[in-house]
């Protein structure tokens, strides 16, 4: 593995005079080179230009104002349940008396707007749906839904097939030739966006007044946050806007009741709130839902008012996660075997381009993270596959990926050399999901390898800030670091190396190393953690050891201080 600086990208530096150096470097190396790209307002948002989003907003704003039947058409991920919650939340306060959502529960339907779905809803009579982060591979769901007389809107972020539904509008920025600048909006964002336009055209029909006034939907923007994040889209600079007003909401306190819940019960102080925090501590919560059960647990929720009803749904949350945590655990360790017994049969430089994996006590709604896993130890694409139900003849998937191969091109090339093998396929560039017959395992194993062998995987690479001197180690450059943008995909937390000498290592909890570190050259000592990690990767001594870091506050009974959390140990 081979450690590389981030190179600071050519233009004018425009930043503060009074910045400091680090933070400078850093976000220079992120493309970030005038002060205007920092403050990142609300006022520069990009326009929605979509192609079909004046269309969608008046015939959401006619069924508003004619008080019809909308049913919002959920997904079971976190972008999906926030982009549900904001959509019912978005319609009710512009004056919407019969808006409800259905979420297809994974197991039962699948995803999307499929024809099983359409089917179980026609009793409920709507006569709207709108879909949120999925529909546009619906084909035939879309078909029946027309068929049974309903309107249908479409709106997603997920790369389209070569054939379109035939909604009535649909909006993606990802449609061949749309306008809107930004492509990597997550679901949430492309359903504030046409909420957005909802409300004008409301407010052009005099719709709101005294009795009715005009909601402000800014006050939503701690979801979009949320499902910006947990859906890793890149953090361009349009959704480092959004996420970021919506962290200065959830800090003030301002945000949705499940949302406070779900940090509270994460042990995240809202106040201190970050997008790494988003990521990592209320988007698994909320996703265990989706993946193990149904994610109307979450989407209730987001939709609380009440703080106490909130935390008990929080609460049932956690305990989904903690039952994911454990479930993944064990198919963890089956799809560790299952490479250890590859290695075995081949040399490291044999290793195949891309995996397929496969087990049968493998759960459907947790081979993503395992393949997400797997993709990270090994540094290619993965496959992973479970049974859609125990002893069904249909197999559910979720391919990872690594910067330089297409997932769900390669998946669609993949189709086009085979046809027949997949019964649907879908995603993005990272990643996407599938389904096949049982029957076709072997044969798709077999296709998967031969188009892989024409990937150009990327050299294993380390991207580092730089080296930090001394004076560097700062609580208020810590803290800077910390606030100062929401990092995420493509936009990544700053990270920094050195080469250290270990003064102490103590193993905490069984699992995880606590350290006191001096860079060489350097007098002052710094703590340290590394987690999940082998004390013996830290030897004590004048030898030393080079290590990849991100430096943090800790923050423990009241005290403050910086701590190096350990992402890479290179000997």
């Amino acid at each position: 593995m081979k450690l590389q600086q981030r190179q600071i990208v050519a233009g004018e530096d425009q930043l503060p005079d009074d910045m400091h150096p680090v933070l400078r470097r850093v976000l220079l190396a992120r493309g970030v080179i005038t002060a205007a790209q920092m403050e990142l307002s609300l006022q520069q948002l990009a326009r929605p230009t979509f192609g079909g989003i004046q269309q969608a907003a008046e015939i959401l704003a006619d069924a508003v104002s004619a008080q019809r039947r909308i049913m919002i058409i959920g997904d079971f991920d976190a972008d999906g349940a926030t982009g549900t919650s904001l959509a019912i939340l978005g319609l009710r306060a512009m004056g919407a008396q019969q808006v409800d959502y259905c979420v297809p529960n994974r197991f039962e339907f699948g995803y999307g707007l499929s024809v099983g779905l359409v089917e179980a809803i026609q009793p409920q009579s709507p006569e709207l749906l709108v879909t949120v982060d999925n529909g546009i591979s619906s084909i035939t769901g879309v078909e029946l839904a027309k068929a049974c007389g309903q309107s249908v809107i479409v709106t997603d972020h997920h790369l389209p097939g070569e054939i379109l539904p035939v909604a009535d509008a649909i909006v993606n920025p990802n449609l061949p030739d749309d306008p809107f600048p930004s492509k990597a909006l997550a679901g949430v964002g492309v359903m504030f966006y046409l909420l957005s336009q909802v409300r004008s055209k409301l407010q052009a029909l005099a719709w709101f007044g005294a009795a009715r006034p005009m909601p402000n939907l800014g006050q939503l923007l701690d979801l979009v946050a949320l499902g910006t994040v947990a859906d890793m889209v890149p953090l361009d600079n349009n959704n480092r806007i959004l996420v970021q007003a919506g962290l200065q909401r959830i800090r003030a306190g301002q945000a949705r009741a499940g949302i406070l819940a779900l940090l509270g019960i994460a042990g995240t102080n809202h106040k201190l709130c970050t997008a790494t925090d988003l990521a990592w501590r209320v988007a698994p919560r909320l996703n265990a839902a989706g993946r193990l059960e149904d994610m109307s647990v979450g989407i209730e929720c987001l939709l609380a008012e009440d703080l106490d009803q909130a935390a008990e749904l929080a609460a049932v949350l956690d305990n989904i996660n903690h039952e994911r945590r454990k479930v993944q655990a064990e198919m963890q360790g089956t799809a560790d075997q299952q490479i250890s017994e590859l290695l075995t049969d081949l040399k490291a430089h044999q290793l195949p381009q891309a995996l397929c994996l496969f087990d049968e006590s493998w759960h459907q709604g947790v081979v993503g993270l395992v393949a997400g896993k797997v993709k990270e130890a090994l540094q290619r694409p993965v496959i992973a596959l479970a049974p859609e139900n125990e002893g069904s003849s249909m197999l559910k998937g979720s391919a990872r990926s690594v910067t330089g191969v297409h997932i769900r091109d390669a998946l669609a090339n993949l189709d086009t050399a085979y046809p027949g093998l997949m019964q649907r396929y879908g995603g993005h560039a990272m990643a996407a999901g599938l389904s096949l017959p049982r029957a076709q395992l072997q044969a798709f194993q077999s296709a998967w390898s031969e188009i892989s062998t024409d990937f150009v995987l990327p050299q294993q690479m380390i991207i580092s800030d730089g080296q930090l001197t001394a004076g560097d180690f700062s609580l208020r450059l810590a803290r800077l670091l910390e606030i100062t943008m929401p990092w995420g995909q493509k936009f990544p937390e700053p990270m920094f190396d050195g080469q250290f000498e270990v003064l102490q290592r103590d193993v905490v909890a069984a699992k995880h190393v606590r350290l006191l570190l001096r860079q060489k050259g350097d007098t002052a000592v710094q703590e340290a953690i590394a987690f999940n990690r082998n004390v013996e990767a830290f030897p004590k001594g004048d030898r030393g050891v080079q290590l990849v870091y991100r430096m943090q506050v800790n923050r423990f009974r009241g005290r403050e201080t910086v701590q190096l959390l350990i992402e890479h140990v290179l000997h």
